[in-house]
C-alpha cells in the first residue's frame, strides 16, 4: 500500500491537497472472505464488506467477485446510475499504477483502456443484423422478379 498527495482543483477549493492510496493487486486478492470483500473497479480499489447483506443481487454474487477485478461483471450487469453513485461510500484506493494493465496486456497506465462503455458490445451484432436484414430483401425480391 502506498499513499501520494496529489494537488488538483476539486470542489473543495484550488489547490487544496488529496490523498490517495495506491494498493497492489495481490493485497487486494488477500481480502475475499465474507468478512472482508474488496473488490477492483475500473482501477478503484472499493471495501464493500458492509455493503454484502444489502446487495439487491444477494451476497453470492459480491463473494464470486471478492478479491478480483470485477469491471466486466459490473458492467455486464448494467448497474443504474445510483449504483454508481453508491460506489463512492465504499472507495478505498486506487489499484497501484505499476499494476494496472491494458487491454493488449502491458502495464502502461498510459494506454489504461479498461473502461468500455455497454453500448459498444452491441454495436457489431446490431450492424451485422441490420446488412442481414438488407441481403434478406435482396435475395427475396430477385427471387420474385424471375
Amino acid at each position: 500500500m502506498a499513499t501520494v498527495e496529489a494537488s488538483g482543483s476539486g470542489e473543495k477549493g484550488q489547490g487544496e491537497e488529496t490523498s490517495v492510496t495506491y494498493y497492489r493487486l495481490e493485497e487486494v486478492a488477500k481480502r475475499n472472505s465474507s468478512e472482508e470483500i474488496w473488490l477492483v473497479i475500473h482501477g478503484r480499489v472499493y471495501d464493500v464488506s458492509s455493503f454484502l447483506n444489502e446487495h439487491p443481487g444477494g451476497e453470492e454474487v459480491l463473494l464470486e467477485q471478492a478479491g478480483l477485478d470485477a469491471s466486466e461483471s459490473f458492467e455486464d450487469v448494467g448497474h443504474s446510475s445510483d449504483a454508481r453513485e453508491m460506489l463512492k461510500e465504499y472507495y478505498i484506493g486506487d489499484v497501484h499504477p505499476s499494476d494496472i494493465k491494458t487491454e493488449s496486456g502491458s502495464k502502461d497506465p498510459s494506454k489504461n483502456n479498461t473502461y468500455q462503455s455497454c453500448w459498444s458490445y452491441w454495436v457489431f451484432p446490431i450492424i451485422g443484423a441490420i446488412l442481414l436484414g438488407f441481403l434478406y430483401r435482396y435475395c427475396t425480391s430477385e427471387s420474385k422478379s424471375s
